[in-house]
């Protein structure tokens, strides 16, 4: 029967394999009956297990979608990022002689590495480039015209977004995981007390524990 070192795909096999065979086996079900073991009780069995292979099933689409969310989101960082750097790279040389400015657009320094630092970055540049007659009118003497300014901000706001969705899917993947390990520690719970009402009720008859994936403790 299931042991530590299993996963939770194995454990929840091994305990379907016992709930349903103890429900469908005459002579097993019989012999359970007599230690507490009857219909009513190995239904409540069958329901947690079906409960929780259900949790399982909603747990493993919430982690999709948020897998999903992640990569939507890295490859629009990705996007967004090669225009901006063009541009302030466009910007630092069109832009050199304007200290003020340089300093109002941020061009000087690093990029910010994190997420958050990095979009408030960009919505610097972006916001007051786009209000500066003088950014937009310099920029534009190197190709760098107010419409692919206006699209570089829509790639950014395109992220703030994607973030938000992907921390609205990562929330509700780490919920659903909440949920289905609460009821697989029930189901296993369940199953534990079952396993040793079992081995007690069919000790003389090895061949049915076996039907129920049971064998003798090493």
């Amino acid at each position: 029967m299931a042991n530590k070192n299993e996963t939770l795909a194995e454990k929840l096999l091994s305990a379907q394999v016992a709930i349903d065979n103890a429900i469908s086996n005459v002579e097993i079900k019989a012999l359970l009956a007599v230690y507490g073991y009857d219909e009513t009780r190995l239904a409540e069995g069958k329901a947690l297990l079906d409960a929780t292979n259900q949790l399982q099933q909603i747990q493993q689409k919430e982690y999709g979608d948020q897998y999903e969310a992640t990569n939507a989101l890295t490859a629009a960082r990705t996007l967004a990022n090669n225009d901006y750097m063009r541009f302030i790279k466009i910007a630092r040389i069109a832009l050199k002689n304007e200290l003020a400015i340089a300093q109002k657009l941020d061009l000087n320094g690093n990029r910010k590495k994190s997420l958050s630092g990095w979009i408030a970055q960009a919505n610097q540049f972006y916001l007051n480039a786009l209000s500066d007659t003088t950014v937009l009118t310099k920029m534009a003497g190197y190709g760098i015209t107010q419409e692919k300014l206006e699209a570089g901000k829509a790639l950014i706001e395109d992220i703030e977004l994607k973030n938000a969705s992907q921390e609205k899917e990562k929330g509700e993947a780490q919920q659903a995981t909440k949920d289905r390990d609460k009821s697989a520690d029930d189901l296993f719970e369940w199953v534990a007390d079952f396993i040793v009402i079992a081995r007690i009720a069919l000790e003389e008859k090895p061949q049915l524990l076996e039907i129920l994936g049971i064998y003798a403790e090493s």
